[in-house]
């Protein structure tokens, strides 16, 4: 293929790349805000109010990149958009249910009286909770190839708490970065034990990936293909002792590298998205439809560009706008 000479080739991948990119960004920051809605229950009640402050400049706008993403899904791959969201409407459905959940209960909890907090509390890991299984189980479903089956079903499910358990941990680590004292000290511990099935969810998925196709078996195992893989372990590893070792390191006296647990999680949900991005490629719908197959016009590919090339760095720039200013640690929550 002439990648940089043919727009039907160099378009499709440059969208795939956005999208990826997008749904990449989006697991990070929403995935971080999501699980300290998922730590809610583990925190003392004086604790709770700080927690949601910890997100609270940035909870609403870290979805805009899911919204982005399925966007650019619709306009650049509409067969890929509909087979994708018919197969998994349902679980789309909760998801929906639980973010409009959280974003109801993030707000009443502060206006409610104060012998409702407590259930908005709820509500808001209620939310949490189920907007974090959903996409779990959308990844499972389509790593599966987006076929309900007895055993796919069962394989989404384990990953559907596998990655409800890697958002409270790497919301764990926003918190060991954002916040201090007590409340730091026990995010520390959240985060020694969330760390694990982080791994265990990494490994469910790593050895199940394979077996989805002789085509990603190939990639995975065959000579030299295997090869362009294995730093994605190696780093991993890595990044898992490193993890644990800075985790057992901390709280340090003058708080310097807590952001570093945060960092390191970083760094390890891109590996793991960077290994399904290796081995599905060029597959948009795994196994059944290409980015190619299911690319709209390069005419219409190209109008399409040239908007993103507006909104990307407009949405890129208040993200880095809004964490530069509320860069530190997060204050006491005040509503006056």
């Amino acid at each position: 293929m002439d990648y940089f000479g043919d727009p039907a080739v160099w378009l499709p991948w440059t969208f795939a790349a956005l999208m990826g990119l997008s749904i990449l960004i989006y697991v990070v920051l929403d995935g971080f805000d999501l699980g300290v809605g998922l730590l809610m229950p583990l925190a003392e009640e004086d604790q709770k109010d700080r927690l949601v402050a910890s997100i609270g400049p940035f909870w609403d706008a870290n979805e805009t990149w899911l919204v982005l993403a399925v966007g650019l899904l619709l306009v650049a791959f509409p067969p890929a958009h509909g087979v994708i969201l018919t197969a998994l409407y349902l679980p789309v459905f909760v998801m929906l249910i639980g973010l409009i959940l959280r974003g109801v209960s993030f707000e009443m909890r502060a206006k409610a009286p104060i012998a409702q907090k407590r259930m908005w509390n709820g509500a808001f890991f209620a939310g949490s909770l189920m907007a974090s299984l959903s996409q779990g189980f959308m990844l499972g479903m389509y790593i599966m190839g987006l076929t309900w089956t007895l055993p796919h079903v069962g394989f989404a499910l384990l990953t559907a708490v596998f990655l409800t358990v890697g958002y409270s941990f790497i919301g764990a680590a926003w918190l060991i970065w954002k916040t201090e004292g007590a409340l730091q000290e026990r995010a520390i511990g959240w985060a020694k034990g969330g760390i694990w099935g982080l791994v265990a969810g990494i490994a469910a998925i790593s050895l199940a990936t394979p077996f989805v196709s002789v085509r990603i078996f190939d990639k995975w195992f065959s000579w030299p293909e295997m090869l362009y893989l294995s730093p994605l372990p190696i780093l991993s590893a890595a990044l898992v002792g490193f993890l644990w070792w800075k985790l057992s390191r901390l709280p340090l006296r003058d708080d310097q590298w807590a952001w570093t647990p945060f960092a390191a999680a970083t760094g390890l949900f891109t590996l793991a998205y960077g290994g399904l991005a290796y081995s599905f490629y060029p597959y948009v719908v795994p196994e059944k439809i290409t980015i190619y197959e299911a690319a709209s016009a390069p005419e219409s590919l190209f109008i399409i560009l040239l908007g993103t090339l507006f909104v990307l760095p407009a949405i890129l720039g208040y993200t880095v706008l809004s964490y530069y200013i509320f860069r530190g640690k997060a204050t006491a929550l005040r509503y006056d």
